[in-house]
């Protein structure tokens, strides 16, 4: 399932807006970014998406599921109803269109909810699931909001009823992400995994008995791998995918319980990873739980299609981290359309075929002339931020105002007030010095 568009009506602060999302004629990628400036609405377009999604997701779960309402809250201004209509492909391409309507208390009922297609889109899916023998992949439905940091890593052991393919959209849009729910279900699947493994240490006998390179070992290897949880496989191959250098998730039961994972070939409690870094494995192991959970029958779960929508995908995350997420998310999971807000310039610069919107009191632009720029080209032109403090940037202008035209007594006197209050690096000083030089040689 691919969502291709939404139409917003008196919601939040949209009066009328219509967005399409990639893939487009445009737009090669499955990547669709909203950027702007806090309060010009890019969470609102998440929040109707998923608000809107619930419906299918809830029918999906149980008989006239109900999904989310639009919150009252969101209706613009003074109207009395707010609709969200929405387009999605699916089965070969199809289109299907579903609206959801929420009018004001006190205020005449302007326009009804037509969630039919929602419902026969579930109702087809669940003939499938009927008479497929589990062989049909469900599309991944998840938002993950803002608030997502990881606050504590739950192993207790609970008592959970079998896992079914539908599982895969628990608490997926309607409350957010419970990353706690992935720490219990991973602890859960190792538990089965191990009862199947060999233990390491026999392992190690074995191999010393047999030798490597014989037909009984190779034998054994291939039982054991065999052994593996699939589900679990799926999320250690993305992590390590996605987060170079992190491999190996474990949990461990002596001296302590605790989960833990290599980190350039050093063992850590996740608890010791950085914020940034636990929010993001928390974040791509979930996504993959999910795809092992309703794609039973890929032979890559990773491959399972879905549509993902990220907040503030930036969050925690450091520079290096936000120049490749894009590229780490689709090379991770190819099949996934991704529907991401950022504040960050790195993460809409640094991918071809993105389609990005830039949101300003409520108005949206599309921009295709991003790839490539640099960080302050971003900032400056998409974001409309300063690359640097105005005061500064203002001093610094004038110090080129003055040496370009040649006066130099001033410049050197303002040259040297900023040089008390600037590292001796600044590359603009460094700049005014050579062109200082220059012009005293020319004077004597």
């Amino acid at each position: 399932m691919e969502i291709r568009k939404i139409r917003l009506n008196n919601v939040g602060r949209f009066t009328d807006l219509e967005v399409a999302f990639a893939p487009t004629e445009k737009h090669a990628s499955k990547v669709t970014v909203f950027v702007g400036n806090n309060g010009a609405g890019k969470t609102t377009i998440l929040r109707s998406l998923a608000t809107s999604l619930s419906w299918f997701v809830e029918s999906l779960r149980t008989e006239q599921g109900r999904g989310d309402l639009i919150d009252e809250a969101l209706i613009h201004n003074d109207a009395g109803t707010a609709a969200i209509a929405i387009e999605v492909a699916y089965f070969d391409e199809k289109t299907s269109n579903w609206t959801l309507t929420r009018t004001r208390r006190g205020f005449k009922v302007m326009g009804r909810a037509d969630l039919t297609e929602a419902r026969l889109i579930a109702d087809n899916i669940k003939d499938g699931l009927t008479f497929s023998n589990r062989q049909l992949s469900l599309p991944l439905i998840a938002y993950y909001p803002v608030e997502r940091s990881v606050l504590k890593v739950p192993l207790a052991i609970k008592k959970h009823p079998p896992i079914y393919q539908l599982d895969g959209y628990d608490k997926s849009l309607n409350q957010g992400v419970d990353f706690a729910r992935f720490f219990e279900w991973f602890r859960d699947r190792e538990d089965i995994e191990n009862e199947a493994a060999i233990s390491s240490s026999t392992l190690k006998k074995l191999s010393t008995r047999l030798g490597t390179n014989s037909d009984s070992w190779k034998e054994i290897e291939a039982l054991n791998a065999r052994s593996k949880d699939r589900q679990l496989t799926a999320v250690r191959t993305a992590i390590s995918m996605f987060m170079p250098g992190f491999n190996n998730l474990r949990v461990v039961r002596y001296p302590l319980l605790e989960m833990v994972i290599d980190k350039a070939g050093t063992s850590l409690s996740i608890m010791q990873l950085s914020q940034g870094e636990k929010s993001l494995m928390a974040l791509v192991g979930d996504i993959a739980r999910r795809l092992a959970i309703m794609n039973p029958a890929l032979e890559n779960a990773l491959h399972g299609a879905g549509t993902v929508l990220i907040d503030e995908v930036d969050l925690h995350l450091h520079p290096q981290w936000q120049r490749r997420l894009i590229h780490q998310l689709t090379e991770t999971f190819p099949n996934c359309q991704f529907i991401l807000t950022t504040h960050s310039p790195l993460v809409i610069s640094d991918t071809k075929d993105v389609l990005c919107y830039v949101l300003d009191d409520g108005e949206l632009e599309e921009r295709n002339d991003l790839y490539g720029l640099d960080a302050n080209q971003v900032l400056l032109s998409v974001m409309d931020t300063d690359v640097r403090n105005s005061e500064v940037q203002a001093r610094l202008d004038r110090l080129v105002e003055l040496l370009q035209d040649k006066r130099l007594n001033e410049a050197k006197v303002l040259y040297e007030k900023l040089s008390a209050e600037l590292s001796p690096d600044h590359i603009e000083l460094v700049k005014a010095a050579l062109l200082i030089r220059k012009l005293e040689l020319r004077s004597a």
